[in-house]
C-alpha cells in the first residue's frame, strides 16, 4: 500500500512456531467455519481518507456456504466481499487506538461469527507500519515473548550519484497483561542498536512510567538494553504508556535517534458490572400491551468496553409477585430497556412487581462473566378500568320545609380504582325529578359519597315529595377497552317534613298618607298577616314591636291599626315626611312562630306653624341711610305653607313705627332701618309681625334685638360707642378701672415681697457644705492617706498656741459651721493642757451646755467644731496606734461618755468577735 494510506502491511513475527501455527490449515477433518484469526490489529495514520483500505479480515467457509454476509458495528468503517476494511468516510482517530467488531452472518442458517478488529494511531510519520494477528492460541491477555528488535540506523546508498534514505521501522506496540503475578521484573522486549558490534552503546528509556509519574514502572538494562516492567498493572488506572528509547555512546553521544515504545495494558476482567442505582422505580399502566416500555437500568463496567471483560448483559433474574405470570417483563440485553412482555397487568390485583436485575461482563456469559444485581420496583399505575357503582338502586331521605344547607341523604358507591385519584374519585348528578334545582349532589372528599344538598329552601304546601334520579361517573373518562358502562344510575326518593311556619305580611313595609294633626282614634289600615300553613288550623295575633313616639294601636285579632296620638310632621321621629312602625304577627302553633311587618305614614303638611323672624340680634348704626338691616322669617312647614312672608310694624307702641321702618325686598327677604335722624346709642327690642303664604295663614310677633351705636366713616360701630351701646354709663367704667388699679397694685406689691425674701435668704446661707451636715446624711470614709510620719505636714498649723497676737490667733472656744458669727463669740471653757481621764468628757459636757444656751444656734442639731487642741500632744504622731483587737488597751470607759460614744464602745470594748 502507499504511505498516504496510513497503513503498513508488515507482519513481525513474534516466534516461527507462532507462524508454523497460524499458516496450519482451518479444516482438520470436519469442516468448521470461521475467522482466520480472533482479533485483528493495524497500524494506521491518525488521518483516514474516504474509501482507504484499512485491512483484510480473513473468513475461511465449509463448502455448500456461499450466502455469507460481512457486517461491522461501526458506521465508519464497511467490509467488503472480500473483507477488505474500507473507511466509509473521511476519518481523524481521536485516541491512540480503535475498535470494532466485524461479523459474517450465514443468511440461510442465521448463524454468526465475530472478530475484534484494533486500529492503532502511529505517532511517527514513518512510511512503514507493522500488522500483527493475534490467534486463537494467543490471547492477549497473555505476556509476549522477549523480543530482539533492532533499532534503524540510517544508511545513505549512492546509485548513479543518487542519495536515497533507509527508512525507520515503526516498532509495533507492546502488549502487557493488567494484574501479572509476576515474577517482577519481568521482561518486556530487548532493544539493541546494530551498531552495538562496533562500540560500546547504552540504552535508555524516557517517558509516562519511567523518568515521569508515575514513576521506574518501566525499566531497562543500560547495557543489554533488556526493558522491563516492575510491578503489576492496571488498565483501569491507566491503559497505555508512550516511551522513548535512546541509545549513546559511552560519553553520552547520539548514536542512533530515539525511538517510540508504544506499551498497551491488555484489559484483564477484574471488575464487575456497577449499576448506577441500587434500587429503580418505575411504573406501568394497568392494562398494559405487551412491549410497553416501562423503565430503564443502566450498569457500568470499569473494564475495556470495546472487549467482552467490557460488554454488559442484562438478565431478570426473579420476578416478585408471579402472577398473573411469572414472566410479566423482559428486559433488553443490551440495553437494560424493561418492557412488559405479557398482558394482564392489574392493579387491582397486584399493585406493585420487585424484579432483580442482573448484570453480567463477557457478553453475558454466566460460566466467565462476573455479575451484579439490582431491584426494580415496577408500580402499576391505576386506569379508569373500573366506572363507579351505586351500593343500592334506591336511597331515601327527608328534609324539613324552608331549610337550606341541609344534606338530605348519602349516596353510597364502590370503585375498585386508586382512592382519591382521578380514576376514583366520584361526579354525581341529577338528571331528573328536580325542575326548580332545589338540590344539588356534593362528592365528600373522603368516603366519596354523594351527599344529596338542599340548596334551595322546600315549601310542604307546595311539594310534599320530590323523586331524583341520580347518575354517577369518574372524573377520569373510562379506559378505552373497557366492556361497561361508564356510569350508573340510582334513584333518591326525598321527603318534605311539614314545620309550623311564621305568619308573615304579604304587604310587607306598607305605605299610606295622611294629614298630620288627626285626631286619636283616627283608624289608619288593617294590617293583616297571612299564615302559610294551609293545612293547620292556628289564630295569628298582633302587637306593636317599635312605635317610636307611641303614636299607634294595632287591633290584637283583627290587625286594624289606629292612632293613639296626634302625628306632627315636624317632630323629631319623622324622617323624610314618614313615621314608621314595625309590628309582630305571631300564630299559636307549637313551637309559636312569629313574623313582622313595617308600617311607613307618609304625613301630609297642614299651615300649623308660625314664621319665625331671623335673625334675632343686630347692629345699626345710630345715623339713618348708612346701614340697615336684612332680614327673613323660618317656617317648620314646608311649601306652600311657608313664604313668601309679610313683615310689618306694629301699632303699638306708636314709638315703633315712629323710630323704624320696614321695606320689603322679595317674598322672603326685608329690610329694617331708622326712620328718624338720630337715635341715641344703645340696645332696642324692635317687633315685627311676620305672617305666612298656609291656608289659611298664620301670623307671628317676633322681636329682634337691634344694637345702636356711633359709627366712623366707614360704618363701624367705635370702641366706644361700642361700650356705650352695651348700657354701661361712665360710673360703671370708672370703677371697672379702679379695681383694675388696685388689682395690679397687689401683684406689684406681691412680687416686691417675694424678692425681699429671696434675698433675706441668700443673706443667710449655711456656712457648712451639703456634704458635712450631720443632719440624716450619709458620710463617706474611703480618705485615710498615711500618718503624721509618712507625710510631710506641720503639724503646729493645727494647735492652738498658749500666747499669740490677737490678730493671728482664733477665739478659743465652740464654732458653728452652719453659720457665720456675727458679734463676738461666746466663751467657752478651754481644754486642759495636759490631758486627763476625765477631761475629754467634761470638755464636751461643757461645751454641750454651752451651745444649748447659745441663743445664736438654730432649733436642730448642727455640727460643732472644737478648734482648740491644746498645746501638743504628748502620744506623738498617731501612726503609733495599734488597731490590732489583740492589744492591752481598754476601751470600757467609752461607755461612760454618753450616748454620744455608745457606737465606739459597742466597737472596741464591746467583747471578742464572732
Amino acid at each position: 500500500m502507499t504511505a498516504g494510506s496510513g497503513v503498513l502491511l508488515v507482519v513481525l513475527s513474534l516466534s516461527g512456531a507462532l507462524r508454523a501455527h497460524q499458516e496450519e490449515p482451518v479444516a482438520r477433518g470436519t469442516c468448521k467455519a470461521g475467522f482466520s484469526e480472533e482479533g485483528y490489529t493495524a497500524w494506521v495514520s491518525r488521518n483516514i481518507p474516504e474509501g482507504g483500505k484499512l485491512l483484510k479480515v480473513k473468513f475461511s467457509s465449509c463448502p455448500g456456504t456461499r450466502r455469507m454476509q460481512y457486517e461491522t458495528n461501526s458506521v465508519d468503517f464497511r467490509v467488503g466481499a472480500d473483507g477488505t476494511i474500507f473507511a466509509t468516510r473521511e476519518l481523524q482517530i481521536p485516541s491512540e487506538q480503535l475498535a470494532f467488531m466485524v461479523t459474517v452472518r450465514d443468511r440461510q442458517t442465521a448463524e454468526r461469527w465475530d472478530a475484534m478488529v484494533r486500529l492503532l494511531v502511529a505517532q511517527t510519520s514513518a512510511p512503514h507500519s507493522a500488522h500483527t494477528q493475534r490467534g486463537k492460541n494467543t490471547p492477549l491477555d497473555a505476556p509476549a515473548a522477549p523480543l530482539d528488535m533492532l533499532l534503524p540506523w540510517p544508511q545513505l546508498h549512492s546509485t548513479g550519484g543518487l542519495r536515497r534514505q533507509k527508512r525507520d521501522w515503526v516498532i509495533p506496540p507492546i502488549n502487557v497483561p493488567e494484574n501479572s503475578r509476576g515474577p517482577f521484573p519481568q521482561q518486556l522486549v530487548r532493544i539493541r542498536s546494530d551498531k552495538d558490534n562496533d562500540i560500546p552503546i547504552r540504552y535508555s528509556v524516557t517517558g509516562v512510567g519511567a523518568d515521569q509519574p508515575p514513576m521506574e514502572v518501566f525499566s531497562i538494562d543500560s547495557m543489554s538494553g533488556r526493558m522491563y516492567v516492575t510491578r503489576p498493572m492496571d488498565r483501569e488506572e491507566r491503559a497505555s504508556y508512550h516511551l522513548r528509547a535512546h541509545a549513546v555512546d559511552m560519553n553520552g553521544n547520539k548514536v542512533e535517534n530515539p525511538i517510540d515504545l508504544y506499551i498497551y495494558v491488555i484489559d484483564m476482567n477484574d471488575n464487575r458490572p456497577e449499576f448506577m442505582n441500587q434500587v429503580y422505580n418505575g411504573s406501568v399502566d394497568e392494562g398494559s400491551k405487551p412491549g410497553t416500555y416501562v423503565m430503564t437500568v443502566t450498569a457500568n463496567d470499569a473494564d475495556d468496553s470495546t472487549t467482552a471483560n467490557g460488554m454488559v448483559r442484562y438478565r431478570i433474574v426473579t420476578q416478585m409477585p408471579q402472577s398473573p405470570s411469572q414472566n410479566m417483563f423482559t428486559i433488553n440485553s443490551e440495553t437494560g430497556d424493561i418492557v412488559t412482555v405479557a398482558a394482564g397487568l392489574d392493579r387491582e390485583k397486584v399493585q406493585q412487581y420487585t424484579v432483580i436485575i442482573q448484570a453480567t461482563d463477557m457478553e453475558g456469559n454466566l460460566n466467565y462473566g462476573l455479575s451484579n444485581t439490582a431491584t426494580a420496583i415496577i408500580t402499576v399505575t391505576d386506569v379508569n378500568d373500573n366506572p363507579p357503582e351505586f351500593t343500592s338502586s334506591t336511597f331515601v331521605g327527608e328534609v324539613p320545609e324552608n331549610r337550606v344547607e341541609t344534606v338530605v341523604a348519602n349516596l353510597t358507591v364502590l370503585d375498585r380504582d386508586q382512592p382519591h385519584s382521578a380514576s376514583w374519585n366520584a361526579v354525581y348528578r341529577i338528571i331528573s325529578g328536580d325542575p326548580s334545582g332545589h338540590f344539588r349532589v356534593r362528592t365528600d372528599p373522603v368516603s366519596n359519597e354523594g351527599m344529596v344538598t338542599l340548596v334551595k329552601a322546600v315549601d310542604y304546601e307546595l311539594n310534599r315529595a320530590f323523586m331524583l334520579t341520580v347518575v354517577v361517573s369518574n372524573q377520569a373518562p373510562l379506559a378505552s377497552g373497557i366492556q361497561m358502562s361508564f356510569q350508573s344510575t340510582a334513584g333518591v326518593t326525598i321527603s318534605v317534613v311539614d314545620i309550623n311556619e311564621a305568619p308573615y305580611f304579604p304587604s310587607n313595609h306598607k305605605l299610606i298618607r295622611l294629614e298630620e294633626g288627626a285626631p286619636i282614634g283616627t283608624v289608619l289600615t288593617t294590617f293583616s298577616a297571612v299564615d302559610p300553613d294551609r293545612f293547620m288550623q292556628q289564630a295569628v295575633r298582633y302587637s306593636k314591636l317599635s312605635d317610636p313616639a307611641n303614636w299607634l294601636r294595632i287591633n290584637a285579632t283583627s290587625g286594624q291599626v289606629s292612632t293613639a296620638a296626634v302625628l306632627d310632621r315636624e317632630s323629631l321621629f319623622i324622617n323624610n315626611n314618614v313615621y314608621e312602625a314595625t309590628f309582630l304577627a305571631a300564630d299559636n302553633g307549637i313551637p309559636p312562630a312569629s313574623g313582622t311587618g313595617t308600617l311607613q305614614v307618609y304625613l301630609i303638611d297642614i299651615n300649623d306653624n308660625p314664621p319665625e323672624l331671623l335673625p334675632k340680634e343686630a347692629q345699626i348704626c345710630e345715623k339713618p341711610g348708612l346701614n340697615a338691616i336684612n332680614i327673613t322669617a323660618a317656617d317648620a312647614d314646608v311649601d306652600p305653607n311657608i313664604g313668601p312672608y309679610v313683615f310689618e310694624l306694629p301699632f303699638v307702641p306708636a314709638a315703633v313705627r315712629k323710630n323704624w321702618t320696614i321695606t320689603r325686598l322679595n317674598g322672603d327677604y326685608a329690610q329694617l332701618s331708622l326712620r328718624i335722624l338720630f337715635l341715641e346709642a344703645g340696645v332696642y327690642e324692635v317687633p315685627i309681625i311676620v305672617t305666612d303664604s298656609g291656608n289659611p295663614p298664620l301670623s307671628n310677633m317676633s322681636f329682634i334685638k337691634v344694637k345702636v351705636c356711633p359709627c366712623d366713616e366707614n360704618g363701624d360701630c367705635t370702641a366706644v360707642g361700642a361700650v356705650a351701646a352695651a348700657g354701661l354709663g361712665t360710673g360703671a367704667i370708672t370703677a371697672i378701672l379702679i379695681c383694675i388699679l388696685i388689682l395690679l397694685t397687689m401683684v406689684l406689691l406681691f412680687v416686691v415681697w417675694m424678692k425681699r425674701r429671696e434675698k433675706e435668704r441668700h443673706a443667710k446661707q449655711l456656712l457648712i457644705d451639703p456634704e458635712d451636715d450631720v443632719r440624716d446624711n450619709i458620710l463617706k470614709y474611703d480618705e485615710e492617706g498615711g500618718g503624721e510620719e509618712d507625710q510631710d505636714y506641720d503639724l503646729s498649723q493645727l494647735q492652738q498656741p498658749e500666747v499669740a497676737d490677737h490678730s493671728l490667733s482664733k477665739a478659743p472656744g465652740v464654732r458653728r459651721v452652719d453659720e457665720r458669727p456675727v458679734g463676738a463669740e461666746p466663751q467657752y471653757p478651754a481644754r486642759p493642757v495636759v490631758p486627763h481621764p476625765g477631761d475629754i468628757g467634761d470638755f464636751i459636757s461643757e461645751g454641750l451646755r454651752a451651745a444649748d444656751n447659745d441663743p445664736t444656734a438654730p432649733p436642730y442639731d448642727s455640727l460643732l467644731v472644737f478648734d482648740y487642741e491644746g498645746s501638743g500632744s504628748t502620744a506623738g504622731s498617731v501612726s503609733s496606734l495599734n488597731s490590732s483587737s489583740s492589744g492591752d488597751q481598754g476601751y470600757d470607759y467609752l461607755n461612760d461618755w454618753g450616748p454620744r460614744f455608745k457606737k465606739l464602745a459597742d466597737m472596741y470594748g464591746g467583747g471578742d468577735e464572732d
